[in-house]
């Protein structure tokens, strides 16, 4: 199917995905240490309390730019980074509840997605690291997909593209 984008889109991409965290060492390890993506840069604003994480998966022999002009235009001009934002003290705040993450009443944002080339075997590493499923490979209808949870209860929808390619061919 071809497409033409409306003028003046030509060079839009999808840039990034925020989600807010409580604390962001739990966060930190479970997206680098669990799910492999790399930390490019944390900007701290003292004055309104908060850090930003900017993580993404980086290809064979990429590397971030140590010069700080280059290293935005690498983070800003490239595509699926996610973004977390840490609101300073909600780490040591007893009455904070967390964040909304969006699968309960009132339902609004979904989920992530982490494309893998074998469901099966992440999820059996998932499962030896203690992570948390919603939904295992052969639960529920849809089959061959999961659904793993982040320290904060975002849901991370974890698939692959033939199996997803193999599932829409059964249906067609």
């Amino acid at each position: 199917m071809m497409t033409t984008r409306p003028a003046g889109t030509e060079s839009f991409t999808l840039n990034q995905t925020m989600l807010r965290i409580r604390d962001p060492k739990p966060s930190l390890a479970f997206y680098q240490d669990v799910l492999g993506m790399t930390l490019l840069q944390k900007l701290d604003f003292e004055e309104m309390r908060f850090s930003l994480y900017f993580l993404a998966y980086l290809t064979e022999g990429e590397t971030i730019p140590k010069d700080p002009v280059e290293r935005a235009r690498f983070i800003f001009n490239r595509e699926t980074t996610l973004e977390l934002t840490h609101n300073w003290g909600t780490e040591s705040d007893p009455d904070f509840q967390g964040y909304h993450h969006g699968n309960n009443e009132p339902r609004g944002f979904g989920h992530i997605g982490i494309s893998v080339d074998d469901v099966a075997a992440a999820c059996s590493r998932f499962e030896s690291l203690g992570v948390t499923f919603k939904k295992r490979p052969q639960d529920g209808t849809m089959k061959d997909i999961a659904f793993i949870t982040d320290p904060d209860g975002y849901w991370i929808e974890i698939l692959s593209a033939n199996g997803m390619a193999q599932s829409l061919a059964a249906n067609a």
